[in-house]
């Protein structure tokens, strides 16, 4: 123990742990609580507990004069331990501090992690006695100062954003050309950014990196939480992707992709949090005030579980909202970050478990004057009722589309009746989108994600391949919408290769030339696979890993053409939405869709089911102020039937169409001439634009 501590009053913000360069002032809040004690812990273990003395509302707090950056502590609270009132305070148990900026590592699993006694027949109504200090991680008091020097983010509009979904540690893993791989070093390492660079995307998005667990089940099984959605600390980074555990190296990370013009945007989990249902571990915020930080059901004993984990946050709860909003806040002005993609997000807007575009939540981000300038994506679904919520989000919320992804694939698959479905998702899913003065780059569209199987895998496996997980392949989604092109897995044979190579090009070209925002997974553009695995967030190994040593150089060159293309061409980066509006300007509408022989598209062509190839020209969006980039006109075609020939649309005077992509060749990107009609080959994708070259020249 300690000698010559002591506490005194200290203040009630900001909560956590804040070192003001005589001592450290500690505020944490608890409405149900008798007691909170503060537990200060030296590097061989020895614990001094201290009783904070101030209760403001329901915050607790005190100083501690002399305490100095990288004290471990945390909290130990008093209160009644009755389940079925929704109260579960043990104070056997070390709880971590909400607000802690930095984590010593993992808790090492063990009963005593558990409010009650394991085995008994009570169950979670029993009361465990033993200490979980020794196997608990400690909080660190942490200066998060940095020196930024002239950092200055992109902030680059949706318009001419493309995301790139990567995971820390499965980016880099696997180059030996970069310091330290597995961490935020390794990002911001010049080969990665070179590489991010060359490819043309401007923006990250990072797997959560906000501490998480490895789950009890999954350690047992040799395994480990990969993904990471299973968050036990909302400021700090995960341990795990620090090299000296100094979150200097993360804000280093973010100062260099600033640098080289790419934004960071981190997937955040403030939905759930790790401790799980009744039967989970207590760790910080059960023991801290279940009644409070959780949704609680009828019999409080039990959890509402819309997110699927076992639990979910009460953002009815001011203190729940005031962390978030404090979380968020501290990532953008402390750690620098430029966005949020917000996992399972139909649970942060429920008002007494109904969801509402109005919901506290959403009042409180849109008026927030740190957050305003950031991007904001939503995972627009959960499991509760009425869960699905695509395109019910408030601007200046994107959202991920997953029906993009499905019906895209479907379409390439070759299943009928998709061409009315495609055509939608080509124009900016408007139907779900325009509203609320929402852009059209609301729709997040991709073709893969971390959830689901790699662009490879689309194209190589008509099943999931889940058997490392050992969950007997019952874990993951049987609803793939991919194709094996004959075999399951890898192939020796040139005419399936040639086949898969010219899917991949098909999927992520309509990906590309698609309104929206365009979201791409790391890897996809090497030819990355997972063996088939659809659902590897508990494959932290090559499974889970890019492999970079089996890159495909053709691919890669493919997709930077093709992100060159999209960044070339104004007519593919809208804000507006196309309506098929004539234009003031020559009184030809913005969007035209065009059978083969060149004539409209009428109602029994949308409805036929044998209908595969899809043909449109865009224009710039009538009502496109002057001040908005310019460009005549594009035609796409997108062709999942047999070889055609299609008749283009008449030029304006003095221009012609010129032939800038088709997927049908192994070199996609060589410009041709176009005449009248053109041939199309079969599974392909075509891009025409006017061109005011003359033949010859």
């Amino acid at each position: 123990m300690r000698h010559g501590l002591s506490v005194t009053a200290g203040r009630a913000a900001p909560l956590g742990a804040s070192f003001d360069g005589s001592g450290v002032n500690f505020a944490i809040f608890s409405e149900h609580a008798d007691r909170i004690e503060l537990c200060l812990f030296e590097d061989d273990g020895t614990e001094t507990r201290l009783t904070l003395p101030e209760r403001e509302g329901h915050v607790w707090h005190g100083h501690v004069a002399g305490l100095m950056p990288g004290q471990h502590y945390g909290f130990r609270a008093h209160g009644p331990y009755r389940p079925g009132e929704g109260h579960r305070f043990n104070p056997n148990k070390l709880l971590l501090d909400p607000y802690a900026l930095r984590l010593t590592g993992q808790p090492l699993w063990n009963d005593a992690l558990y409010g009650y006694r394991a085995g008994d027949p009570e169950g979670d109504l029993s009361f465990d006695p033993r200490d979980s200090a020794p196997f608990m991680p400690r909080c660190v008091v942490t200066d998060p100062a940095f020196s930024w020097g002239d950092d200055r983010a992109p902030a680059r509009p949706l318009s001419d954003t493309v995301i790139y979904e990567a995971h820390v540690k499965g980016l880099t893993a696997q180059r030996p050309d970069v310091p330290h791989p597995g961490t935020f070093l390794a990002m911001a390492a010049d080969p990665v950014l070179d590489h991010l660079n060359r490819l043309g995307v401007t923006a990250i998005e990072l797997l959560p990196v906000q501490a998480f667990i490895n789950d009890r089940f999954l350690v047992e099984r040799g395994l480990r939480n990969y993904w990471g959605y299973m968050t036990m600390g909302f400021f700090a980074p995960d341990p795990r992707y620090m090299r000296n555990n100094d979150i200097a190296e993360f804000q280093q990370m973010v100062a260099r992709f600033h640098r080289a013009g790419i934004e960071v945007i981190l997937d955040v989990v403030y939905n759930h949090t790790a401790e799980g249902d009744q039967l989970g571990p207590t760790l910080n915020f059960r023991g801290l005030d279940n009644l409070g930080y959780y949704r609680l059901a009828e019999d409080r004993r039990f959890y509402v579980n819309d997110a699927g984990t076992g639990n979910v946050l009460n953002f009815d709860n001011p203190f729940v909202l005031r962390m978030v909003m404090d979380s968020l806040r501290y990532w953008v002005q402390v750690m620098r970050v430029d966005g949020f993609r917000f996992d399972l997000a139909p649970v942060l807007g429920r008002t007494a478990g109904t969801f509402s575009i109005d919901a506290p939540f959403f009042q409180a981000i849109r008026q927030d004057p740190v957050l305003a300038g950031v991007k904001l994506i939503a995972e627009p679904w959960d499991i509760g009722d009425g869960g699905y919520r695509l395109g019910s989000y408030p601007a200046p919320f994107a959202e991920w589309n997953d029906r993009f992804r499905d019906q895209v694939r479907s379409f390439w698959r070759g299943d009928q009746g998709l061409i009315g479905r495609l055509a939608k998702r080509v124009a900016g899913s408007a139907a779900r989108f325009d509203h609320g003065g929402r852009l059209a780059t609301s729709s997040v569209n991709f073709i893969t994600a971390h959830d689901g199987f790699t662009l490879m895998d689309t194209v190589s496996y008509a099943e999931k391949h889940n058997e490392a997980n050992g969950e007997g392949n019952r874990d993951g989604h049987g609803h793939n919408l991919s194709d094996n092109m004959g075999t399951e897995g890898p192939s020796d044979d040139p005419a399936i290769i040639a086949r898969r190579d010219r899917r991949r090009r098909n999927l992520l070209a309509t990906l590309m030339l698609s309104q929206g925002t365009p979201m791409m997974l790391a890897g996809d553009e090497l030819g990355n696979s997972q063996q088939g695995n659809n659902n590897a967030y508990c494959q932290d190994n090559p499974i889970g890993w890019v492999d970079w040593d089996r890159a495909d150089p053709d691919f890669l060159s493919f997709c930077r053409h093709l992100i060159a293309f999209r960044r070339a061409h104004p007519i593919l980066r809208q804000r507006r939405f196309l309506h098929s509006q004539r234009r003031p300007q020559d009184g030809l509408p913005d969007l035209f869709w065009r059978r083969i022989d060149g004539a409209p598209m009428e109602i029994g062509d949308w409805a036929d089911p044998e209908l595969r190839l899809l043909a449109v020209e865009l224009r710039m969006a009538s009502g496109s102020p002057d001040y908005a980039a310019r460009e005549g006109a594009l035609f796409l075609v997108f062709n999942a039937g047999d070889a055609a020939q299609v008749c283009l649309p008449d030029p304006p005077p003095g221009l012609r169409w010129k032939r800038a992509l088709d997927t049908a060749q192994a070199q996609a990107f060589v410009p041709a001439h176009a005449g009248a009609v053109e041939p199309i080959a079969a599974e392909s994708v075509a891009a025409f634009h006017l061109s005011h070259e003359v033949s010859g020249t």
